[in-house]
């Protein structure tokens, strides 16, 4: 097998602004594996929060092209993926999803199934995502939220953990004002102490919040589990729940856990998270990083397994330059083609570092 690597710039239509910083581009660096004249493309995107620049992803997935060399077959290669001996380990979640997305991707291209078959899904997942609006003023907010609701949308996640309370309460009301018919979701981003999620969650709760993502500092997943045990609205960890180890360690104590592909290293990976979910009364999110159609379109292949899907990091984005999964009308779809079932939209001539690992 023969990878190249690409790198490009995604720029948000306006930039996103969190409880921890503001976001106006990012970039995206793009594997493609190469067998007997097909390719699987996957994506990787930079992540301050993590800690990965250009430079660091696609040297991390330059090694990972590396190892890829040992394997006589995509197919063989993706199976040690999803046995978890493809990659050694070290490698960083990021650059193991993208391997995996385009062995899958490749795998089904040549077996001319989609990716959610490959994953025991016969039928093609179609759900409502989550559309996030930042932290900005109450009358932006609600004019956001009216309009993604005339459009479709039918989730709204509205980003909190404003210097003042009142500034996300006051959000809050506009979006529920605004399209009431929406379901709301909260994300503080871990922006609050455990004394104050207890004074401001049941006002949340009020204003017809459904459930609440990671309101404390990460770093405690058992002050997480204890704010889950009174709580008056849904708790579900993401910070805290990276690992497959850290989903086992909150199970049945929190009431969701959000995998996405990029923290956990991939499809394999969030499929061993959601067993070790199975039963215990702590449901599935699937959530994204700011990302385009490609590095969003394995987690819909998956979304069929889950009680909330938050992908919507292509619709975020001033340009998209991969197409497929559509969403702008509040629906993700896998559908049915071969693959990822994703393509480029508008090819780069001059793509910025091709290379051949």
């Amino acid at each position: 097998m023969k990878t190249s690597l690409r790198t490009t710039r995604l720029h948000l239509a306006e930039p996103l602004r969190i409880s921890r910083s503001v976001m106006a581009a990012r970039d995206a660096v793009w594997l493609t594996v190469e067998h007997d004249g097909m390719r699987g493309h996957g994506e990787a995107v930079t992540s301050v929060h993590y800690g990965l620049d250009a430079a660091a992803v696609r040297s991390d997935l330059t090694e990972c092209g590396r190892d890829l060399a040992r394997f006589g077959s995509p197919e063989s290669a993706l199976e040690a993926a999803r046995d978890g001996g493809l990659l050694p380990d070290g490698t960083p979640p990021i650059a193991a999803d993208a391997v995996e997305a385009a062995l899958f991707d490749l795998v089904g291209k040549r077996a001319g199934t989609p990716v959610h078959r490959l994953l025991g899904a016969e039928s093609s997942p179609a759900v409502p995502t989550a559309r996030t609006l930042g932290i900005m003023d109450a009358g932006r907010a609600a004019s956001h939220a009216r309009c993604l609701a005339e459009a479709g949308f039918t989730v709204l996640k509205v980003k909190a953990g404003s210097p003042d309370p009142q500034d996300d309460l006051d959000r809050v009301r506009a979006v529920a004002g605004a399209a009431p018919r929406a379901r709301l979701l909260l994300d503080p981003n871990g922006a609050w102490t455990l004394r104050q999620a207890r004074e401001l969650l049941p006002q949340f709760a009020e204003l017809g919040v459904e459930a609440v993502e990671q309101p404390v500092v990460p770093g405690d997943p058992e002050a997480l589990a204890r704010l889950a045990e009174t709580s008056p609205l849904p708790v579900i960890a993401d910070e805290d729940a990276a690992s497959l180890e850290d989903a086992r360690r909150l199970a049945g104590r929190v009431h969701g856990v959000n995998v996405k592909l990029a923290k956990c290293g991939g499809l394999s990976a969030a499929l061993r998270i959601a067993e070790a979910l199975d039963g215990s009364g702590t449901d599935l999110m699937l959530g994204c990083l700011t990302a385009s159609s490609l590095g969003i379109a394995p987690a819909v292949h998956l979304a069929g397994r889950a009680r909330w899907a938050d992908l919507d990091g292509h619709l975020l984005l001033a340009h998209d330059p991969w197409r497929g999964i559509g969403g702008t009308d509040g629906t993700v779809r896998a559908g049915h083609a071969p693959g990822l079932g994703v393509y480029e939209a508008s090819p780069q001539i001059s793509p910025q570092g091709a290379t051949a690992p």
